[in-house]
């Protein structure tokens, strides 16, 4: 059994302890012990029962039970008092821990049924302390004693301070010992205060500082570890980055050079040797393979040898009298043609074992200038001259470059082609022509001017070219025109004449370096088959190369003229169509 230090008020247990000390002596209004009477102060209540129930059974038992039931009796118990409220805390505190709320609520409501329960009983319990105290004292001293004690202003029951009216005694105490309770109470005047981080509620705003800094002392040196392995993964990634850059560098560089390389021997710069070699290499190839005999081999050598002392094509690769069968085949059949254009008379070259896959312009010049040797009208410019092997036109070109034509093309050719299998283009074969005082010019068609790729504008420039000399009836017509060369990425090629067909469509008649004499030869044949002429005949759909330069020859130079034009060529343009 537990005895409370204030009232007297014995209970069974802790919590019930708890619940009397906060409903009887907190928080619970005065209630009359006889009508149940409530609502009213303290005072009232006093004046309430001595003028309404002084009759009904002594006055002093009962007086002295209410003021012993709300505030304690005697002087002694203000020490045992703030014991009490230290133990009530403590009790409190272990018995809530848990579930404060919950168990607030259930010994709330259990004490108030107790509470009930002990007015009821109160007139009884009042007898009989009136009878123990008649046994100590007179009636007059137990009098004094209870209105002394009943008119004794309040005293807080854990600092011992005292107030006027019981009021400011419960404000008193839950503003000020709330902390004791553990129960923060709402009409508290104390603010609380939230930690942002967790959301703990504390009553000091210092404990709270305090504690929210050691939150940020907690998360600093988190984020110092986070950075320090943020740096770590940075680096690392930074690393990786420059790893990975250095190697598409790499990468990037080694292609570059294996292309460079690629180009230098697609285009005969890689110092592998020129016609000579290639000549030579190829032959024993063809030795080795069983296919021409030793005495063969050397009897090309000399012939070879002979042909580069003196700086003259050997003639092994031309097929002449083509256009003279053209003129026959269209003459006596090709029903379909309206009209056709023919050039000059020309000799059709071939490329050798010497020259395979990069002497395309220079055999395409040698059949320009077969043309051009059998006009009278450049026997000035080209007196003595014989078709030159493909060495001689190299020296040739360099000579022009001496001479101060085109500086830029020098350059990029390093100023040297003898002796390499180095491409010459639409540019060189210009620069060859006008250091022989042979008029040309360069027309570039740098982009399609027609459906699906195709270069009408180039066929009509051609028409335009070859049916210049005046309107004729025949329906075969050979001019004095020369051959065109004509130009595209990775080939070149010579237009000796061009078809008018009865629908209007135009064809290019075109002798390509690539076609062996043995194909040429059945050209000559007095029975020309119209499918002989298919390597020669090129329609707009066949010409679909993204541009084309053609280079036109127009008559002779002076020597002015030569000397004005190798000066336009160190700033070398083509006229450029469309």
């Amino acid at each position: 059994m537990l005895s409370c230090d204030i009232c007297g008020e014995t209970v069974t247990s802790e919590p019930d302890m708890k619940a009397h000390l906060l409903i009887v002596h907190m928080e619970n209004e005065i209630i009359c012990p006889f009508c149940k009477l409530s609502g009213v102060n303290y005072d009232e209540m006093c004046f309430h029962i001595e003028t309404t129930h002084f009759e009904q059974n002594t006055l002093e038992g009962n007086f002295e039970r209410i003021n012993t039931v709300q505030y304690g009796t005697s002087d002694n118990k203000k020490d045992n008092t703030l014991q009490c409220g230290t133990e009530v805390n403590s009790s409190i505190h272990s018995g809530c821990a848990s579930h404060p709320k919950n168990s607030a609520q259930s010994l709330i409501k259990d004490s108030t049924l107790k509470h009930e329960a002990f007015y009821s009983e109160n007139l009884t319990e009042s007898r009989k302390f009136l009878t123990s105290r008649e046994k100590q004292s007179d009636l007059t001293e137990i009098k004094g004693s209870i209105y002394e004690t009943t008119y004794s202003p309040p005293e807080c029951p854990f600092c011992g301070k005292i107030e006027e009216h019981r009021e400011d005694m419960e404000t008193h105490v839950k503003t000020k010992h709330a902390n004791l309770l553990d129960i923060p109470l709402e009409d508290c005047d104390q603010p609380l205060y939230d930690c942002p981080i967790c959301g703990l509620i504390c009553t000091n705003y210092h404990i709270l500082q305090e504690h929210v800094d050691l939150h940020l002392e907690e998360n600093s040196f988190q984020q110092a570890g986070m950075d320090r392995v943020q740096c770590s993964g940075d680096l690392q990634l930074a690393q990786q980055l420059q790893q990975e850059e250095d190697r598409k560098r790499s990468e990037e560089s080694r292609r570059e050079i294996e292309e460079f390389q690629k180009l230098q021997r697609q285009y005969g710069l890689d110092n592998s040797g020129g016609y000579k070699q290639q000549q030579l290499r190829n032959m024993e190839i063809e030795v080795n393979r069983g296919r021409m005999p030793p005495s063969e081999f050397h009897r090309r050598k000399a012939d070879m040898m002979e042909s580069l002392a003196i700086g003259i094509d050997d003639g092994k690769t031309k097929t002449s009298g083509i256009i003279e069968a053209l003129h026959r085949y269209y003459q006596n059949a090709a029903t379909d043609v309206r009209r056709v254009w023919l050039s000059s008379v020309v000799d059709h070259f071939h490329s050798s074992l010497g020259d395979k896959g990069w002497g395309c312009g220079y055999r395409n010049f040698q059949m320009l200038l077969s043309s051009l040797l059998q006009n009278d009208a450049y026997n000035d410019c080209l007196k003595g001259m014989s078709i030159p092997c493909i060495p001689k036109i190299q020296s040739m070109i360099e000579d022009a470059w001496k001479e101060g034509f085109d500086p830029q093309g020098a350059s990029q050719l390093n100023n040297r082609l003898q002796g390499t299998k180095a491409w010459i283009g639409a540019c060189e074969i210009y620069i060859l022509l006008t250091s022989l005082r042979v008029k040309c010019h360069i027309v570039d068609f740098h982009k399609s001017t027609g459906p699906l790729g195709t270069h009408p504008c180039l066929f009509e420039w051609i028409l335009n070219y070859y049916s210049s000399e005046g309107e004729v009836s025949s329906k075969v017509v050979c001019t004095s025109k020369p051959p065109i060369y004509l130009q595209h990425q990775g080939h070149s090629r010579t237009v000796i004449g061009i078809e008018e067909k009865r629908n209007r469509t135009l064809c290019l008649l075109i002798l390509d370096p690539g076609c062996p004499s043995r194909e040429m030869q059945k050209l000559l044949k007095q029975d020309v088959e119209a499918s002989s002429l298919k390597q020669l005949r090129k329609s707009m759909g066949n010409l679909k190369h993204k541009q084309y330069q053609i280079v036109a020859v127009e008559g002779a130079l002076s020597p002015v003229e030569k000397v004005a034009r190798r000066q336009a060529s160190q700033v070398f343009t083509a006229e450029k169509i469309p």
